[in-house]
């Protein structure tokens, strides 16, 4: 029921926004804001979430990724993402500022991103689950190699209770063709200990472009250590990641911290109600 009203109704607006990345990708693997595989959980209509990411490498790479680049050794990088729930299959985000505090550079303003979010209504209640990820940043010189980015991130996973199998299998592009883009995929495997604690282990990635990956010195591997809490006043995810390859940082540290800025009310209720909302 869901994939046809989907295909029959939201067909445009998930196309439009496919084909504008089809024409464009690939990034050197420089800094990140964000370290994190999606789930296809969304804010509930009319809620609005607010997660601030935060970053810190005690141990990393100490030569720019690009001519002119962040370094990433003892840097840290930040940035709050508002979501905004549309449609129970929904969710519109914003990244506002993406920032950072560096050696050489001190503090710096690096990007500003939107994401447009589908996914498989209420997937946390389903054992198997899905969704799509687009993202497009703006970003200064000294973040990116290309002020123009973006992000295509299909989402596939399993709820087996108590465990959760994760992929995001990523393309990254900096819109200079479909043979560049940048193949970077993100695997999490979870144990969970409801109501409030789960233990996971994260694999993130980065082969390189699609016409030809980089050697496995050259690839970006870390394998990360992640425990995230419930709690009634925040959310928190935290993790420590090991680099697996020359190309990564040896250590990273990441904490995330989430909650809900508003409650559901009758008027978001109502909405879903409404000719047009996904089944």
């Amino acid at each position: 029921m869901f994939l046809r009203g989907f295909a029959v109704r939201h067909t445009r607006m998930f196309l439009a926004v496919a084909l504008a990345l089809i024409a464009a990708p690939a990034i050197d693997f420089a800094q990140t804001d964000e370290i994190q595989v999606y789930d296809a959980e969304i804010a509930e209509p009319g809620v609005v979430n607010l997660m601030w990411h935060q970053n810190f490498t005690p141990s990393g790479i100490r030569e720019p990724a690009f001519p002119g680049a962040i370094i990433s050794d003892h840097s840290y990088n930040g940035v709050p993402e508002f979501a905004f729930g549309i449609r129970p299959w929904f969710e519109q985000g914003l990244y506002m500022p993406v920032y950072s505090f560096s050696r050489g550079r001190g503090a710096t303003l690096d990007s500003v991103k939107l994401r447009e979010l589908f996914v498989r209504p209420h997937a946390g209640d389903h054992t198997f689950f899905y969704g799509v990820n687009f993202e497009f940043s703006y970003n200064a010189s000294y973040w990116e190699t290309r002020h123009f980015t973006s992000e295509i991130r299909p989402i596939v996973g399993l709820h087996l209770h108590p465990w959760d199998i994760i992929i995001n299998p990523i393309l990254d592009t900096d819109w200079t063709g479909v043979r560049n883009y940048t193949f970077a995929p993100a695997m999490r495997l979870a144990y969970n200990l409801p109501p409030k604690w789960t233990f996971a282990a994260e694999h993130y990635t980065g082969y390189g472009p699609l016409h030809q990956f980089f050697t496995v010195s050259d690839q970006y591997h870390a394998l990360w250590a992640v425990v995230d809490h419930n709690g009634k006043l925040l959310n928190v995810e935290a993790g420590v990641g090991f680099g697996l390859t020359p190309a990564t940082d040896k250590v990273t540290l990441k904490l995330m911290l989430s909650r809900d800025l508003n409650s559901r009310g009758a008027a978001s209720t109502d909405d879903q109600k409404r000719p047009g909302a996904a089944p």
